[in-house]
């Protein structure tokens, strides 16, 4: 079953509706607002990063940046955990030089390494001098260290980290064995100019300790559904996901 809790409501205890689920995965979070959702998914994101910090020396954080989800960082940079043993990687990364405001890398430099995660280490996907293929496999070196807390989005057009369903590389990283592959997106609206990604395959993706998804708007709703109840990795990117295993995704939703 979904299960579905709207926090935030006037009065009285959190509404709770129950729907079937088919995958029977862990319960979609729906909250009533933008607001409400911002600051619950900070909430979540840092109790998975404070209990993984009472049991480790260092905690690995794996996020993909948005303008959607930027909030969301900007709320949780204000948390109060020991972000000095904080690594702060990519789920993917467009091809550009790591200061490049609009490089991922920029993105969270600009809103959540700032106020209290401003000590927090950051790992980028690139490095000045490097070859594309020698940025993949520092990053597939990276991910021997597997994320106790990933942070996973979604685009409009049903996109999850940088798996474009119609770039000419996408069955390969679905099929693929390593975390991280390069990727092709120049068939891809959503792309934009950034043609050339690095991103984390859905293997990758299956590793980290604990899943959060955040989702914003009805076309988010009905890709999620969809993908909750396939069989077929190939349904969609989030299907992928899903399939290939790891802990269950804990999924915030708002409209």
């Amino acid at each position: 079953m979904i299960e579905r809790m709207v926090f935030g409501a006037p009065a009285g205890p959190p509404l709770t509706e129950r729907l079937p689920d088919p995958a029977g995965g862990a319960p979609l979070h729906v909250h009533r607002d933008a607001h409400v959702w911002t600051w619950a998914a900070a909430v979540a994101i840092a109790g998975e990063l404070r209990r993984d910090l009472e049991l480790h020396a260092r905690c690995r954080l794996l996020v993909s940046p948005s303008d959607t989800i930027a909030p969301v960082f900007r709320a949780l940079s204000r948390a109060p955990l020991e972000w000095e043993r904080v690594d702060v990687g990519l789920i993917d990364e467009r091809w550009l030089q790591p200061d490049d405001p609009d490089s991922h890398a920029a993105a969270l430099r600009r809103h959540l390494l700032v106020d209290h995660a401003a000590v927090a280490r950051l790992e980028p996907l690139t490095l000045a001098g490097r070859r594309l293929e020698d940025a993949v496999a520092i990053a597939n070196a990276h991910a021997r260290q597997l994320p106790n807390v990933l942070v996973l989005t979604m685009g409009n057009d049903g996109h999850v980290a940088a798996l474009f369903p119609d770039s000419p590389d996408y069955p390969r990283a679905l099929a693929s064995k390593q975390d991280y592959i390069s990727l092709d997106a120049s068939f891809s609206p959503d792309a934009g100019p950034w043609t050339r990604r690095i991103t984390a395959t859905p293997l990758g993706l299956s590793r980290g300790l604990s899943r959060i998804l955040l989702l914003r708007g009805e076309v988010q709703l009905r890709h999620y559904e969809v993908a909750a109840a396939a069989t077929d990795p190939a349904t969609s990117p989030l299907a992928a996901v899903r399939l290939a295993g790891g802990e269950p995704l804990q999924v915030h939703w708002c409209p």
